[in-house]
């Protein structure tokens, strides 16, 4: 496995990405082109919608609910490095950073992740911001 980094952190999931969307697509594609070409142009824009709507709940549904449950188990790991590497609690400034901040401090190995918390606080650098510190990339391999 390549080793991660800002560059390449992102993940596609190839079934999904390369092959249910782009079918999803072409019929989408196919089915507007006769809604406007052939005589039946409502029973096809009824299909465009479908597709639409298809599309739409694929894509909401696969995020949705991998990256709500993710989210709060990066949430318990960040809380739970903190602590074992400074004896002091993640919970008492956590409110104080966003999402953005928080999901990028992921990245940062144990020697610099204290520090890299504490000037995305005092500093208020940005999610990229925060990536772009991290001297040596800590990978995340199991984000979907």
């Amino acid at each position: 496995m390549e080793t991660q980094s800002y560059k390449n952190h992102i993940r596609y999931y190839p079934p999904h990405h390369f092959v249910y969307y782009p079918i999803i697509m072409a019929f989408l594609a196919f089915s507007i082109y006769f809604s406007f070409t052939t005589e039946d142009s409502l029973i096809w824009g009824f299909i465009s919608v479908v597709f639409i709507v298809l599309f739409c709940l694929a894509f909401m549904l696969r995020q949705h609910y991998a990256l709500t449950l993710q989210n709060r188990l990066v949430r318990l790991e960040l809380r739970y490095r903190y602590f074992s590497i400074t004896g002091k609690r993640l919970e008492d400034f956590e409110h104080q950073l966003n999402d953005d901040q928080l999901f990028a401090l992921r990245f940062a190995p144990d020697d610099e992740f204290p520090a890299l918390t504490q000037r995305a606080l005092k500093e208020s650098l940005s999610g990229k911001e925060i990536k772009k510190a991290i001297q040596h990339w800590k990978g995340d391999y199991q984000r979907v």
